[in-house]
């Protein structure tokens, strides 16, 4: 058991090291992020109001589920774990510096999600039951042609798959169980009964009762999970230009006792890119498959929308953690990450209340990540061996967390791991030669609709010029 420990950790590192996609995933995201011309900077301000004002398009004849349901399913998904354990193991081992680097890959990671979402969107099905279906497991196979965008779209659909049962189920389930038990003594049993219980009731009806239920907790799990975080800097905001300086200067130089000035920089650099991706999932082609269910008047206005996804789990989520875990000084305590984030909370926060939102923040972000997950397993099934075979997998996937709740998950996480990143590497393919018709298409929309407010008789009056 210890070998195949070591082998799986060995591969882990390997696929998620300097040589194949840290640099993949990153420098696709620059090249998408020049091809579109900065769009997640250009556009931000309207996908914002797109997404979290209007909610949906009124007119809208596609789709399952509103444009803020996919986004907040999309976002179950994302934030999760990684937001508060992620980045507490990137900054304790590469430093505040490496925190800089993980918004760096938010920022270049928004094209990449952009991208991918309106490829979903532009070439999604309708399954045998009636439901959109969408994602990299479609769009390569019907943009790429020939055989090799068939095999691509067959290997990202087994990938999701596996990873769905590790990164989206059992260590996510894991997670709450130990939470629980810590926090407030409850037996990882009882936790795992409940946890089967509640995720059988969500996932069973299908993606209507997963967006319906994401769109609800989601913005309160954030709100809460922030709130808490924003308290413990205004009360230090002495410290927060201190803060600023140690990310801004350590970013290049990384901490003072690793390796010098060179391998301090590389350890904060892929530490902070490494974390940064894993918590927004943006290259990965995960999101699409929710974006890809969302009732939209066109592929550009979906995909400015899950854009924002990104945004908010690295730009916002991300950064309170890292900035309490700066300010609070607790970064460099040498404790396990798995403690650090509650520490610097308890540490904020008067009395128990720290420890309390950290405890519940992990329940919440974990048991919404499960719910999102559930779905792009099942969008995965559905094209591996139809619809008929969803209803089986959504059984499997339900008791499967009481598994993942009740034994170590050492080998599974990195397994989960392995699985996570080897699902990126055909749709960073597929995004690197779609680029030319994502920008295309991205260009032409935009320069008759820049404010996204065309209604659905618009959208198909100037699209009908569209060039081929």
């Amino acid at each position: 058991m210890e070998t195949l420990q070591k082998t799986l950790d060995a591969i882990s590192s390997f696929v998620w090291g300097p040589w194949l996609l840290i640099p993949l995933l990153l420098l696709t995201g620059l090249w998408l992020t020049i091809r579109l011309r900065g769009i997640q900077f250009r556009t931000l301000g309207s996908a914002l109001r797109l997404a979290l004002w209007e909610r949906k398009d009124e007119d809208a004849k596609e789709g399952d589920i509103s444009q803020f349901q996919a986004l907040t399913t999309a976002l179950a998904a994302t934030v999760g774990v990684g937001n508060i354990v992620g980045v507490a193991t990137a900054i304790s081992v590469g430093g505040p510096g490496a925190l800089f680097w993980m918004w760096v890959t938010g920022l270049v990671g928004m094209a990449s999600k952009y991208s991918e979402a309106f490829l979903a969107v532009r070439f999604r099905t309708v399954d045998a039951k009636g439901q959109s279906s969408g994602g990299p497991q479609y769009y390569l196979k019907k943009a790429l042609p020939g055989k090799w965008g068939v095999a691509l779209s067959l290997v990202f659909a087994v990938f999701a798959v596996l990873a769905s049962f590790g990164i989206g189920n059992m260590t996510q389930a894991n997670a709450v169980a130990e939470n629980v038990h810590d926090a407030f003594g409850v037996p990882q049993t009882i936790s795992a009964i409940v946890m089967v219980v509640f995720v059988g009731l969500v996932i069973l009806g299908g993606i209507k009762s997963i967006g319906t239920v994401t769109s609800a907790l989601v913005p309160i799990m954030i709100v809460f999970y922030v709130a808490g975080a924003l308290y413990i800097l205004i009360v230090n905001i002495a410290d927060v230009p201190g803060a600023l300086g140690l990310i801004f200067g350590q970013a290049f130089t990384g901490k003072a006792a690793v390796g010098g000035a060179i391998g301090g920089f590389l350890i904060a650099l892929q530490m902070g890119v490494a974390r940064g991706i894993f918590s927004n999932e943006s290259g990965m082609g995960s999101a699409a498959i929710a974006a890809a269910a969302a009732q939209t008047t066109h592929p550009v206005r979906q995909g400015l929308v899950s854009m924002t996804q990104t945004f908010i789990d690295t730009i916002i989520v991300v950064s309170c953690t890292g900035l309490v875990l700066v300010t609070t000084g607790v970064w460099d305590s040498g404790e396990s990450p798995a403690v650090l984030t509650s520490m610097a909370f308890s540490h904020g926060l008067p009395g128990a209340w720290g420890g309390y939102i950290v405890s519940i923040g992990v329940v919440l972000f974990a048991f919404s990540t499960i719910l999102g997950w559930s779905y792009y397993g099942d969008r995965c099934i559905e094209r591996l061996f139809g619809a008929r075979a969803t209803i089986w997998y959504r059984i499997v996937f339900t008791l499967v967390v009481y598994i993942g709740a009740t034994i170590p998950l050492g080998i599974v996480w990195s397994f989960a791991d392995i699985m996570n990143g080897l699902m990126a590497l055909p749709n960073l393919i597929g995004l690197l030669v779609l680029s030319g018709l994502i920008a295309r298409e991205t260009a032409h929309y935009l320069k008759h609709d820049p404010k996204l407010r065309a209604n659905s008789a618009e959208v198909d009056e100037f699209m009908a010029d569209q060039p081929s």
